[in-house]
């Protein structure tokens, strides 16, 4: 179920908010599980199982951890085992048999039909945050088995993200309010990300995917160039609009979720760029993966060896195929780089928009790797960004160059953080104009059901992660 689907927004949604908030405080964890489920099963009703089993599993190790201190290092490591296991089968067991088929030039391995359950990435990293915080004695064992479940379920970010460590959100399971004020400030934020992702990222979307889906020799250097750029702008605008609506539906039931992007594209360099882009998942590797085997502690080759592990796991996280290896190894390459020298550089120089050109560049460029339907067609793609070739194709011109695609690329431009920093710059106030941002949302709103009803492209772009 998508958040920008109409029985969602019209049954769901309205159901839930309604039932939850003439029920007692001490039914409505229960209620969100439910729903939780019932949201999850309506995409996936035969994987709902294995989500269910899961969290039955992790609670019976995080018992075993809490109960045996003197083993949990072992019982840690069989936890974790298990379930990356789990994520391993479904998301790479066929590709490690395609890569190992290929290698020695026949079947060795059988290549199964599997399909991924949606959201195993994000729910298998909550699950292993909450055992490393019981094993690190930084939180207490959650013998709640309901409570437990609903921090691995809870139906806002259960598909798609943010990812919620376990420390973060302990307390509010058990014990949290909603106020007027809180629950207002929800709806804006989830009808500002419902934006987003219905008039932006669909629109930029559309040209995206039907100039990718072109054949190669259909495809020349300024329209590669428009889908590149298309891209870059939907895979924000879907993404971070679909943590804002994370956010927002949060609020509404009381829950304070950690921002999981902070203008990403008015970044100055790549490291800048990882701390405001997915920041949920970027933190998640620095506090379970980058620091635990050592971070910056053991000195310089040590410190690139760990950077360089961190986004080679970034990369196979995002997805089983070698464009997302390349596309993850492609941004540690130009980490390290900027460790070694270029940070320092960079910092430095007076002209910070020629900083900013270079990161746009550089993430540009990496999202082209990350788009591409495979390694082949991305390297295809990015040579004929600079072929200059500029030879007649035919294309549908106008689905592509139209009015309304232009001012929303215009918006998406302006909106993809120049407002916003003019706006801290200045620290201009609009606490005088709140009725109008009422019916700002409220025009906004009504946009984003026209658009649903006239159109059926409603993709998703991280629901395949």
């Amino acid at each position: 179920m998508l958040f920008s689907s109409m029985i969602f927004l019209w049954v769901f949604l309205p159901i839930l908010l309604g039932l939850y908030f003439i029920a007692k405080d001490k039914y409505r964890n229960i209620i969100l599980l439910i729903f939780s489920i019932i949201f999850y099963s309506w995409g996936e009703p035969k994987y709902v199982v294995l989500m269910l089993l899961s969290i039955l599993i992790n609670y019976i190790y995080g018992l075993l951890i809490d109960k045996y201190n003197s083993k949990k290092k072992i019982i840690l490591i069989c936890a974790i085992i298990t379930n990356l296991g789990l994520l391993g089968y479904f998301k790479y067991f066929n590709f490690f048999a395609l890569n190992v088929n290929r290698l020695f030039n026949f079947e060795a391995i059988p290549v199964q039909d599997i399909a991924l359950p949606i959201g195993i990435s994000f729910y298998t990293f909550q699950i292993i945050s909450y055992l490393i915080d019981l094993y690190r004695q930084e939180i207490k064992v959650q013998k709640n088995i309901l409570n437990l479940a609903l921090y691995i379920a809870f139906f806002p970010q259960l598909i798609a993200g943010p990812i919620i460590k376990y420390h973060d959100i302990d307390k509010q399971i058990s014990n949290r309010t909603v106020t007027l004020n809180k629950f207002a400030t929800g709806i804006r934020r989830f009808v500002y990300g419902l934006a987003k992702k219905v008039i932006v990222a669909n629109s930029m979307g559309e040209i995206a995917d039907y100039i990718y889906a072109l054949n190669l020799d259909s495809i020349n250097t300024p329209l590669i160039w428009v889908a590149a750029i298309c891209y870059m702008i939907q895979i924000y605008y879907d993404f971070s609009g679909y943590s804002d609506m994370a956010i927002g539906l949060g609020k509404m039931f009381g829950f304070d979720i950690n921002e999981n992007f902070n203008l990403p594209y008015m970044s100055k360099s790549i490291t800048e760029f990882w701390r405001r882009w997915h920041i949920s998942l970027s933190t998640w590797f620095k506090e379970y993966l980058y620091i635990p085997l050592g971070g910056n502690r053991k000195g310089a080759l040590r410190t690139y060896i760990n950077l360089s592990l961190v986004f080679l796991a970034t990369g196979l996280w995002h997805g089983a195929a070698w464009n997302f290896v390349a596309w993850g190894v492609y941004n540690g390459v130009f980490m390290l780089i900027e460790r070694f020298k270029l940070k320092e550089i960079l910092d430095k120089n007076k002209f910070k928009f020629i900083n900013h050109i270079y990161l746009l560049f550089v993430v540009l460029i990496g999202w082209v790797l990350f788009r591409a339907p495979s390694l082949t067609y991305a390297i295809e793609y990015i040579k004929i960004m600079f072929s200059f070739d500029f030879s007649f194709v035919n294309i549908d011109a106008d689905m592509i160059f139209n009015m309304k695609n232009l001012i929303i690329f215009i918006f998406a431009i302006l909106f993809s953080g120049m407002i916003q920093e003019v706006v801290r710059k200045y620290n201009i106030k609009f606490e005088k104009i709140k009725v109008c941002e009422n019916f700002v949302m409220l025009f906004l709103f009504l946009i984003c059901i026209m658009m649903l009803i006239s159109n059926t492209y409603n993709p998703f772009i991280y629901f395949r992660f």
